[in-house]
């Protein structure tokens, strides 16, 4: 046996062991317990699928491609970490992710059904190498935030790979924001044209809502969830419009890197009438909720598919929540778009 396989499996086995320790903060009883057989019982999934006890993941297919219900983030891969005002944190997720350990995450997330990851095209390097080099089958969508303008990260997407393109929340709200909507249906129109799924990203609702105005048809949207009674979400009296892409104020009571979606209910209720995709991200609002809570939060608010940020010891316990969250009664506020 290769030496590769060999600490490949020792990698795995322990992750496992670490996932069934790390109990603190799970929501139940049954999820610990369900953690402890994982380690108990190690081994690979067959075909990419979860093993026996915690159900298979499941999926959705934006145009042709099938893709599973929770998928990779990559801000932590990029090193984009949202940590209030913790200022080392992104420069920490850097160093960590050495190639090495980005593609012992994406083997970790495809043996258990996690085929899909979301990030930046500064990434393409990586990705190609775990297509290359390990033979990863991991699908990519790209948010084009690269380069002078949105037309070139499209392309560079593109030309690296990408399975998938859409305009980045931030650069769509900015646009929205100044009032050039029709960049953004100019940037779509483009993403078709490259023979690729295309999207629009939004963290303010306000952005979806002048996008649908302005009779834009995006293969799949994405969007900003999440509860907002976490400790740190600001209050209610003091949100503004676009405030997520302003500067971080030194009042505590304001936006300072802490809230991603400030209207979660007013959102459920505008994205109930889109018959395109959804694909929900910030559903844990950068880790200050329990995966079990927002995974269900945003799974009954709509989203059809959830981005979330994982460390590779995060893999497993969030899948196996999020298999059990979508076995269980979710009472939906829209249909499956996908």
């Amino acid at each position: 046996m290769a030496a590769r396989e060999v600490d490949r499996r020792g990698f795995l086995k322990g992750s496992v062991a670490a996932s069934a320790g790390v109990t603190l903060g799970l929501a139940s009883f049954e999820e610990q317990n369900l953690l402890a057989k994982m380690a108990e019982g190690g081994g690979r999934p067959k075909e990419g699928k979860a093993e026996a006890g915690s159900g298979k993941m499941q999926y959705g297919q934006i145009k042709n491609l099938k893709i599973s219900r929770v998928f990779c983030g990559g801000n932590l891969i990029g090193g984009w970490a949202h940590s209030r005002d913790l200022m080392y944190v992104s420069d920490l997720v850097k160093a960590y992710h050495t190639d090495d350990k980005v593609f012992q995450t994406f083997e970790l997330a495809e043996e258990m059904g996690i085929n899909t990851v979301l990030t930046n095209p500064v990434s393409d390097r990586v990705i190609n190498r775990y297509w290359n080099e390990r033979g990863g089958k991991i699908l990519w969508f790209s948010d084009c935030a690269s380069g002078k303008d949105i037309k070139e990260g499209i392309k560079r997407s593109v030309d690296g790979g990408a399975h998938g393109v859409y305009v980045q929340g931030g650069l769509a709200d900015k646009a929205v924001r100044d009032g050039k909507v029709a960049a953004l249906g100019e940037a779509l129109e483009y993403i078709k044209e490259l023979k690729v799924a295309g999207g629009l990203g939004a963290h303010d609702l306000e952005t979806i809502k002048a996008c649908v105005k302005a009779g834009l048809k995006p293969d799949f949207w994405v969007k900003t969830i999440h509860p907002d009674n976490y400790w740190s979400a600001t209050p209610k009296e003091n949100r503004k419009e676009f405030d997520v892409i302003g500067s971080a104020s030194k009042d505590h009571n304001q936006f300072h890197d802490n809230m991603y979606c400030r209207n979660p209910e007013e959102t459920i209720e505008y994205m109930k009438g889109l018959e395109e995709p959804w694909i929900g991200f910030k559903v844990l609002a950068a880790g200050a909720i329990p995966p079990r809570e927002g995974f269900k939060f945003a799974f009954e608010a709509g989203a059809d598919f959830l981005c979330v940020g994982m460390f590779d010891f995060q893999v497993r316990e969030d899948a196996l929540i999020a298999q059990r969250v979508l076995a269980g009664e979710i009472k939906r506020a829209r249909p499956w778009r996908a």
